[in-house]
């Protein structure tokens, strides 16, 4: 995975994966899907809804069911996602929120304007994630609670997720 930040408060990832458009833009836009892969290793995914419109939300719960990861054995957390703009198979743009159980946006933690873009290069689909935080201090908030090294292993199991579809 490729990544950068850009004007202090943009952080662009990029990947290659190998499996067909539709496939992958099905992976991030299926609840059947993003159950299997989404959140860090070591996170299953316990709550998952998904009206995948314009306006429509994403509201899920991730639960570390790892004993080995310490003090974040049996944490939750919760996000509740917005989606602004969808034109499949090639783009979604949506608003990722911490939450709670009931889907209120918890206003004390950054949120994320996500654009991610899907396109054919040889030998799969690149993914390009450009992630829009409010100022460089909310990109650090998230960058020290690990959001990246978390970005890459939920990544590393979309790989294996898409390659168990293809089988």
């Amino acid at each position: 995975m490729i990544s950068r930040v850009q004007a202090g408060k943009e952080l662009i990832l990029e990947r290659v994966f190998k499996a067909p458009k539709d496939l992958v833009f099905d992976a991030f836009s299926k609840a059947d899907h993003l159950r299997h892969w989404w959140g860090p290793r070591g996170w299953d995914v316990t709550v998952c809804t998904v009206d995948f419109r314009p306006g429509g939300q994403w509201h899920y719960c991730m639960k570390c069911v790892d004993p080995n990861q310490g003090d974040f054995y049996g944490m939750e957390s919760w996000g509740l996602a917005i989606y602004h703009e969808i034109e499949a198979p090639t783009r979604i743009v949506y608003t990722d929120h911490f939450s709670d159980a009931q889907a209120r946006i918890n206003e004390t933690m950054p949120s994320t304007r996500i654009t991610l873009t899907f396109e054919d290069v040889e030998g799969g689909t690149k993914i390009i994630s450009h992630a829009t935080y409010s100022s460089e201090e909310a990109l650090k908030t998230v960058m020290d609670m690990g959001m990246l090294q978390g970005v890459t292993e939920t990544w590393d199991r979309l790989a294996e997720h898409l390659e168990s579809q293809q089988r």
